[in-house]
């Protein structure tokens, strides 16, 4: 969520950069006429951009006259005109690489070219704004040389107008809105719809450790290692039972006396007589 609103950040940043690339290539205030010296008339002001040239007049009335000569122009003021126009192509292509690689957008989600069209709109964001600014820098560049010319006319003394201020504002914005779509772009790893994280490659010393410290997999279908076959257990002891055996009655020896049988009638009796023993 967080890189989503860093992303609209950014494009929004080079979107109104890109407007005001725009309005002030259009506009015809890049030089405006100095009141220097003698030339204090305020009556009338005239200015100069890159298409046109404008005169002003106190009762409010514009008038203007488009460059109709492309080769009669100054090669300073060709070579104005084009980079502005090609800055105003690469914040085009930038606002339409830009929207279609931005997450919160639901062109090619889930492809890894993604993140890269969202970089490449910030690369062409970033190019807009230096052709901007290399543009409006030379331009003041040459208004300020030109107004400390001591061989120069007052008359033909010009200032900084209001487009070169607004093409600096819109360098600026270009810029921030370009860098921060490629920090954006680039810090992402991996992301919704980024590149999938590349393994670390193993050299052949960690692959030959791994091999010997993982025993080998055998497939259920394919074969079953070797089992090795073992005696069975013995049989176990036979446990006593703790319920104890009554012990068999004992009878004891019968003395006879004189080595003789004993009677029938002591034997059929059911005691013992003193003369058995005696």
């Amino acid at each position: 969520m967080a890189s989503m609103a860093v992303q609209l950040l950014g494009f929004f940043l080079g979107l109104l950069g890109f407007v005001g690339t725009v309005v002030a290539t259009v506009l015809p205030h890049w030089r405006r006429t100095g009141y220097v010296g003698s030339n204090i008339i305020t009556a009338t002001s005239y200015m100069k951009g890159l298409w046109m040239e404008c005169v002003w007049h106190s009762t409010g009335i514009y008038q203007c006259e488009v460059h109709r000569s492309m080769l009669a122009l100054p090669p300073d003021l060709q070579a104005a005109r084009a980079l502005m126009v090609l800055s105003c192509v690469s914040s085009t292509l930038a606002a339409l690489l830009s929207s279609m690689g931005m997450k919160c957008s639901r062109f090619v989600r889930g492809s890894p070219a993604k993140p890269i069209l969202a970089l490449s709109g910030g690369v062409c964001f970033l190019c807009a704004g230096l052709l901007c600014l290399v543009t409006v820098s030379w331009t003041t560049n040459d208004v300020i040389v030109d107004f400390h010319d001591p061989f120069l006319p007052s008359g033909m003394k010009y200032e900084i107008g209001l487009a070169v201020y607004l093409g600096y504002a819109a360098a600026c914005l270009s810029l921030s809105g370009g860098v921060v779509l490629c920090w954006d772009c680039g810090g992402a790893g991996s992301g919704e719809g980024g590149l999938p994280p590349r393994l670390p490659r193993r050299g052949p010393r960690q692959r030959h450790h791994q091999h010997r410290s993982h025993p080998p997999h055998y497939p259920p279908h394919h074969h079953h290692p070797p089992h090795h076959h073992h005696a069975p257990p013995p049989p176990p002891l036979p446990v006593l039972s703790a319920v104890s055996v009554p012990a068999p009655p004992y009878h004891p020896p019968a003395a006879l006396k004189d080595n003789r049988p004993p009677s029938r009638s002591s034997a059929s009796s059911s005691g013992y007589r003193l003369s058995d023993y005696v």
